[in-house]
């Protein structure tokens, strides 16, 4: 059995998706990676864009709000990650953001006592950064468009 703090995450990711879909977005994939690149959910706005989802899971008893672990080097990392999907998915031509998605466990929880139905506290926040921004490049857009 993987680690609690695995099954956590997992459990945190399945809430996050079902948040996602319920406030229509479609998702498109989960966990995607690519060598040590990582997009936890890649999904479709009801308008076309992209939207690349960072979700952050923690326990009540966890320091600190989930959303303030985005630090510069993790958006860049994200933005990398982007980047890759969107050529190995030929979608450069697409609009993107970055959300994420803040998501509390309901009460503190043992491994075996993880319920991804229950009601978790998800906090989301769309356009949380600026790909710009986070590759230091000013002005200059990332995406030919």
């Amino acid at each position: 059995m993987p680690p609690p703090h695995l099954l956590l995450g997992q459990a945190g990711e399945a809430a996050a998706a079902r948040h996602l879909e319920a406030a229509g977005l479609r998702i498109l994939d989960r966990n995607w990676r690519d060598g040590r690149l990582e997009l936890d959910i890649v999904c479709e706005a009801r308008d076309g864009t992209l939207v690349f989802v960072e979700v952050r899971t923690r326990s009540p008893r966890s320091r600190g709000a989930p959303a303030e672990t985005i630090t510069p080097a993790k958006q860049r990392l994200l933005a990398r990650a982007a980047a890759a999907w969107l050529s190995a998915h030929d979608s450069w031509h697409r609009a993107c953001r970055f959300d994420v998605l803040a998501v509390c466990a309901p009460h503190p929880v043992r491994s075996h006592e993880i319920n991804p139905e229950e009601a978790w506290i998800i906090t989301h926040h769309p356009h949380a950064f600026e790909v710009a921004d986070a590759l230091d490049r000013g002005h200059a857009h990332w995406q030919p468009w």
